[in-house]
């Protein structure tokens, strides 16, 4: 028995030395590549729907593997060529890359094993390592706690923390099981979606289950060919929908901090009002202040309204809204606007609307997820400790990295560079704005294209057949690793929002 705790321990010494060690980046990066790569396998070892007519590439079979671990969408072979079995994988690996999950995943590791308990195994001898018992520990925290002094933190932390893993748990499951039972509902009581599922081939319980992991991840990913097109005529679908994009990803921490406020206000725990008094002590970056919070929400309230009122005003009466009735049209275009940061599910074929709009999507996608109006005079509290670190001397490698922006438009030229015989034969097709828009959409992880037409092209060729994936489905191979460096870039992204601050343009 002491062989094997010494090896648990060793185990669990390693993994937290690694943890708290190791730059937060390169765990994360790991995380995304090696899971990436299992799904790969898991897609390349099952079998398609569409086999033996048509199996995917390996290149396409991994990218569409990153794309869903890394709630980015972009596609380059045609959805419904993959099997049930392939679906469902594709929803494990939407459900473990989502930012709630991520987010819940690294707290729980935190609360488990503190930084001060990872200090204490990593002195743990090898051999002669074993586990305390319960009553041990607790003296040895209080013991701790008494010595320590001010240094400590109140055993109220330690508890709140935990609660919150459980709030955010239980954030988890509501809202996937309301969201998949109302689905499952509608597609069984409305006709025009039940019969889209049945002439697809697809399961009601599956595809409920995808779209609803897909839109709270705020992937994007639709079991259907041609996204949620062929649904833009169900309206109560796409308000069920909507709700899912917005409480995954952009109105998260606002949400989050609602529900605490009313658990606090039903339950009266001591806890709960910690978290709302401390939300920095808490050390999870998605539990916002109130004012944050409330600004949050005013922000991404006030980026929909803009757009919901550029997009009807350039697009009512466009090609795109065709067949569409005045209720139809404003429910999807609530849910284009929606989409347009961080999902990209698509009611509307974006290769037919106007070059403004695809410019104001560019935008959209480009903004972090808690981009926000902050008045000045509540920027002035928060910058106290804030401008201690900038102001701390930084490496000459630290000092080199680039803005995001400067990245991104080194990519563009690479892409531009590997594409320049498709731009030079094809210009309607491969033009600047078009892949400016499929880069940006990677980047912000979104899932947003214009597509490829065969009509558009100059030089018509008779084997050229429309499809239903994305643009980059068409590029070549050099481009979609580009590509794929660039989703991963986009979401790590947090990881170099500074970036670019020892360059001075004035």
């Amino acid at each position: 028995m002491n062989n094997k705790y010494s090896c648990w321990s060793l185990i669990l010494s390693c993994f937290l030395r690694l943890f708290y060690k190791v730059n937060s980046f390169w765990i994360h990066l790991c995380y995304f590549v090696s899971i990436s790569f299992v799904g790969y396998l898991a897609l390349r070892l099952s079998k398609p729907r569409s086999a033996p007519y048509f199996s995917p590439k390996n290149l396409d079979l991994f990218f569409t593997s990153v794309s869903a671990m890394t709630n980015s969408s972009m596609s380059t072979v045609e959805m419904e060529v993959f099997s049930n079995f392939q679906l469902i994988v594709m929803i494990i690996l939407m459900s473990i890359s989502g930012e709630v999950f991520m987010s819940w995943l690294e707290l729980q590791i935190k609360s488990k094993f503190p930084r001060k308990k990872s200090i204490e195994n990593d002195k743990i001898e090898l051999g002669f390592a074993s586990f305390s018992s319960p009553e041990n520990e607790n003296s040895n925290s209080n013991s701790n706690t008494t010595s320590s002094g001010k240094n400590s933190k109140p055993s109220s932390s330690d508890n709140s923390i935990r609660i919150l893993c459980f709030v955010i748990l239980g954030y988890l499951f509501v809202f996937h099981v309301a969201g998949i039972s109302l689905s499952l509902l509608y597609i069984t009581l409305v006709g025009s979606a039940k019969e889209v599922l049945k002439t697809k081939g697809l399961q009601p319980l599956t595809f409920s289950v995808f779209v609803i992991v897909s839109n709270f991840s705020n992937t994007g990913f639709v079991p259907t060919n041609e996204n949620m097109i062929v649904f833009k005529k169900n309206s109560g679908l796409l308000w069920i929908l909507i709700p899912q994009v917005l409480l995954g990803k952009t109105l998260y921490p606002s949400c989050l901090r609602l529900v605490i406020w009313v658990l606090n206000k039903i339950t009266r725990r001591a806890e709960f009002e910690y978290m709302l008094r401390n939300h920095k002590e808490m050390g999870y970056p998605h539990l916002f202040s109130g004012v944050h919070s409330y600004f949050l929400g005013a922000t991404v309230f006030g980026f929909l309204f803009v757009q919901f009122v550029l997009f009807c005003s350039l697009e009512w009466n466009s090609e795109a809204m065709d067949g569409l009735n005045f209720y139809q049209k404003v429910v999807g275009s609530l849910f284009e606007v929606v989409n347009s940061r961080y999902t990209g599910e698509s009611v509307f074929d974006l290769s037919i609307l106007s070059s403004a709009v695809l410019v104001l999507f560019v935008v959209m996608m480009y903004l972090p997820p808690y981009t926000l109006f902050l008045p000045r005079i509540y920027q002035e509290k928060d910058s106290g400790n804030c401008k201690q670190k900038e102001n701390e001397k930084k490496g000459f490698v630290e000092s080199l990295i680039l803005s995001q922006l400067s990245y991104l438009v080194m990519a563009i030229i690479i892409i531009c560079i590997t594409e320049r015989d498709n731009i030079e034969n094809d210009p309607l097709n491969f033009n600047v704005l078009n892949i400016t828009l499929e880069v940006i959409s990677a980047y912000g992880n979104v899932g947003f294209s214009t597509g490829y037409s065969c009509k558009r092209q100059l030089k018509t060729e008779s084997s050229c057949k429309d499809t239903w994936y994305g643009f980059v489905g068409r590029w070549s191979t050099g481009g979609k690793l580009m590509l794929i460096i660039i989703i991963f870039f986009g979401k790590l992204k947090k990881f170099n929002m500074k970036g670019g601050k020892s360059w001075k343009l004035s």
